[in-house]
């Protein structure tokens, strides 16, 4: 599954948030919360999971991995819908769990994944957004004699030093920095040192 928004537009949660419908008769509690690791995200589910509740359904997305679950629901019709509504909002290293008291209405395999995936869909709209940044590695080397104006000029793009390594002919620099700036930086390095450095992508 791929995002439907660019990397650099992706979001992830504030603080937790919770929201609640009720849907023919049935009541329906989504919580949600950031997380940074899958242990994060199935101990938030573990924690806010009501075992006096119909069902607790959930799905957290934290970059490429993901895991839903429907508790008891008929396939597909609660935990992926939720996925989809994280998914949809552009929310990355999140997870959302959306609990149901059955009410006595059965709402058909439709009207669940329109309840789960809603109730969890306006939940995340209506939580307080941070913007993820996400980062890359450039390794440069250069002369010593350009060192202090490289460092000033690429702290400007936000970029910060992991590592310097000073060896006879020069210093070999590791850097930081949002991905979105790279192109600059590789520019700013080539004009700096006069065609002499080029910063190189690191894993």
């Amino acid at each position: 599954m791929r995002f439907p928004y660019p990397v650099w537009m992706l979001h992830t949660l504030t603080a937790p948030f919770q929201h609640s419908e009720e849907i023919r008769k049935s009541h329906f509690l989504a919580q949600a919360a950031p997380v940074q690791t899958p242990q994060q995200a199935l101990a938030y589910v573990q924690r806010v999971s009501d075992a006096s509740a119909t069902h607790n359904c959930w799905a957290y997305r934290i970059g490429q991995d993901y895991r839903f679950n429907d508790d008891g629901e008929p396939g597909g019709t609660a935990g992926r819908p939720i996925l989809q509504a994280i998914e949809g909002q552009g929310i990355d290293r999140a997870v959302v769990v959306v609990t149901r008291w059955y009410g006595g209405i059965k709402l058909g395999a439709g009207g669940l994944a329109r309840a789960y995936g809603g109730t969890a869909a306006e939940c995340l709209r209506l939580a307080a957004r941070t913007p993820l940044v996400v980062m890359a590695r450039l390794g440069l080397r250069c002369d010593f004699a350009e060192l202090a104006l490289m460092k000033a000029r690429l702290k400007e793009l936000g970029v910060e030093f992991e590592q310097e390594s000073f060896e006879a002919d020069g210093v070999t620099l590791r850097m930081r920095l949002p991905a979105e700036r790279v192109g600059e930086a590789k520019a700013r390095i080539v004009d700096i040192s006069r065609g002499r450095s080029e910063g190189h992508t690191l894993e």
